[in-house]
């Protein structure tokens, strides 16, 4: 699916989806802003869009089809063969949290910015595209002024959609956290290790967006205007942040797994020490059993008819010693 809209350089709405016939017309417009949006396209409409509307290098064009587990940002500059404008390809990716699963799903967001125009395409609706086109239809804070300006405020919405799943997160962990003090279970471990595997992939997801917004942040391409510059490294400082939660929650998980084994440790410990009290409080009835019932003619039995009776008061004491011995050392 194509969706393209035109905006004036005062942010507002000149039309919208557009004949791609048109476009070109429109892109030599320096008072227009053209920004399409590709959204689960097929090859001919990528094709058209890419190739033939805007030309932009085979590369960049393969890379954004394609589909990319590492977000980057390259900046390419015509040649003199070349038929497109000045223009930066990124790689971006949005993440959700399914609490259902335990998994990270993410979304690959590729961008073509250029200074008159911006190209998005997605494999799958966005709610960070959704979200800026509103704001964009909306005029809200004119952001459709420049490509430049509707490129941070995708990143900035990008960034500040982890946050739901991050939060989803945070309460898997404590509810994990409740169940390996009070219910640990084989159950309990498996989760534990599939929520630190996941928060392991999005720590590999944040780190190379972090190289991105950095070099975004830093100023280093003349598509950014100077003045956005600071707005971008306000997406970084979040994302930093993002990162930085990231990395507490791996430090939880792994607390929660010491806890878990020490819980089960102590468990096993536990059931040693009820196994052993019982060895221990039977030791006398064993032995005076045994060494009672073996019936040599000098035996107490074979000439005293209260042989039994006695022999049952000497285990009962025995034990009862035995038990009120351990009770007292605080081993009940």
């Amino acid at each position: 699916m194509i969706r393209s809209f035109v905006y004036t350089t005062q942010g507002k709405l000149y039309g919208k989806d557009i004949e791609v016939g048109l476009m070109p017309t429109l892109l030599a417009d320096t008072n227009l802003f053209l920004w399409v949006d590709l959204e689960k396209s097929t090859p001919d409409e990528a094709k058209l869009i890419l190739e033939k509307v805007f030309h932009f290098h085979p590369l960049s064009v393969e890379d954004c089809i394609a589909e990319s587990s590492s977000p980057k940002v390259e900046d390419y500059t015509p040649g003199d063969e070349d038929r497109f404008a000045p223009y930066l390809f990124i790689v971006i990716h949005a993440v959700d949290y399914n609490r259902k699963d335990g998994k990270f799903a993410t979304s690959e967001l590729n961008f073509f910015l250029g200074k008159n125009f911006l190209v998005t395409y997605h494999d799958v609706p966005l709610r960070t595209v959704a979200q800026t086109e509103e704001r964009c239809m909306k005029g809200t804070m004119h952001v459709a002024r420049a490509p430049d300006r509707v490129a941070h405020t995708l990143l900035d919405t990008l960034v500040d959609n982890y946050k739901p799943a991050l939060d989803e997160l945070s309460v898997e962990i404590s509810t994990l956290e409740q169940e390996a003090l009070q219910h640990p279970s084989p159950k309990t471990l498996n989760k534990i290790l599939q929520v630190k595997k996941e928060v392991m992939h999005l720590r590999q997801i944040i780190g190379p967006q972090r190289e991105v917004l950095a070099r975004l942040a830093a100023g280093e391409f003349k598509l950014i205007r100077p003045h956005l510059v600071p707005y971008f490294r306000d997406v970084y400082d979040d994302l930093y942040h993002i990162s930085e939660l990231s990395q507490g929650y791996t430090d939880s998980l792994t607390g929660i797994l010491q806890v878990y084994l020490n819980m089960s440790s102590n468990q096993t410990g536990e059931v040693v020490k009820l196994l052993t009290l019982f060895t221990i409080v039977t030791t006398p009835l064993m032995m005076i059993g045994t060494w009672y019932g073996m019936n040599f003619h000098d035996m107490p039995e074979l000439g005293w008819k209260h042989g039994y009776v006695v022999a049952a008061i000497v285990m009962a004491l025995s034990t009862v010693v035995t038990y009120w011995y351990f009770k007292k050392k605080k081993w009940f």
